[in-house]
């Protein structure tokens, strides 16, 4: 869907009305509703095909769109990424490693999922977790949803992308982890994907100027080992080149006059733990 409208910046930004921001709140609450009862899915014996079946039903049930199915040849309503596989990871494949889809137990998991409301995105992902759960991977955990909160708190107008990337990069590699620098954030609106590339990782000061109409994601990918990437034959999941795991939270936001409003907050409070 092209965009039509507000005004866009020099650096290729869109900056959005006010009106627009209760058609994100649409979009991102549905989506927040879906990966709150995901939660009760994820556990040992389950598999990654059977809840992106339940997903694209309840996408279904509710009348909205899922934007990935058919995006790029993409075929799921969700991306869920097991353990060392970074990002879109396709359900019913394969667990890098496995000879099935099937969950097991101390397993972690990232589901990511998109819709469309009335034309609006909806844009985020988060972390479960089957059975029993090694402390390290919860550690990791941890650390990947402070990293996402701490870039969100450096979101207002005046400040940069540089910032938030900062801030991310700082905390991150103080918890001697790292962040994956071959994939980012993004704009979003009317469209999926559109500039800016939001960088988990930079300098203060650096980047683009935030400025209040501004929507797009912040998604930090951070890995226990190095932050190096590689992509699988089937061209679409990202695992780290080290074999150590990998972990992901995402959120929609907009910049406000004062600060920012996350449109994909869950509704049940279930964002960070909901498997608790």
């Amino acid at each position: 869907m092209e965009e039509t409208r507000g005004r866009v910046t020099r650096d290729g930004i869109r900056i959005y009305e006010d009106a627009d921001f209760a058609g994100m709140r649409v979009a991102g609450r549905v989506v927040a509703e879906i990966l709150d009862m995901v939660a009760a899915l994820v556990k040992p014996g389950a598999t990654t095909g059977e809840i992106d079946d339940f997903i694209r039903a309840e996408v279904d049930r509710r009348g909205v769109v899922s934007a990935t199915i058919g995006y790029k040849g993409y075929q799921h309503a969700s991306c869920i990424s097991v353990n060392q596989v970074v990002c879109h990871g396709i359900p019913g494949a394969k667990v890098p490693g496995r000879s099935s889809d099937v969950i097991q137990d101390g397993d972690i998991l990232n589901v990511d999922v998109t819709v469309i409301v009335d034309g609006w995105f909806g844009d985020s992902s988060r972390m479960y977790v089957a059975g029993n759960v090694k402390p390290w991977r919860m550690r990791l955990i941890e650390i990947t949803h402070e990293a996402l909160m701490r870039g969100i708190a450096t979101v207002k107008p005046g400040n940069t992308f540089g910032d938030i990337g900062h801030a991310i990069q700082t905390y991150v590699e103080a918890a001697r982890m790292s962040v994956v620098r071959d994939f980012c954030g993004h704009g979003l609106g009317r469209v999926f994907h559109a500039p800016p590339n939001v960088l988990h990782y930079g300098r203060p000061g650096s980047g683009a100027v935030l400025e209040e109409g501004m929507f797009f994601t912040i998604e930090p990918m951070v890995n226990l080992g190095r932050p190096e990437t590689k992509v699988l034959k089937d061209d679409w999941t990202a695992v780290t080149r080290d074999g150590r795991d990998s972990a992901q939270y995402e959120h929609s936001i907009g910049v406000t006059a004062t600060g920012c409003e996350i449109f994909t907050a869950s509704p049940a409070g279930k964002f960070f733990k909901g498997w608790e």
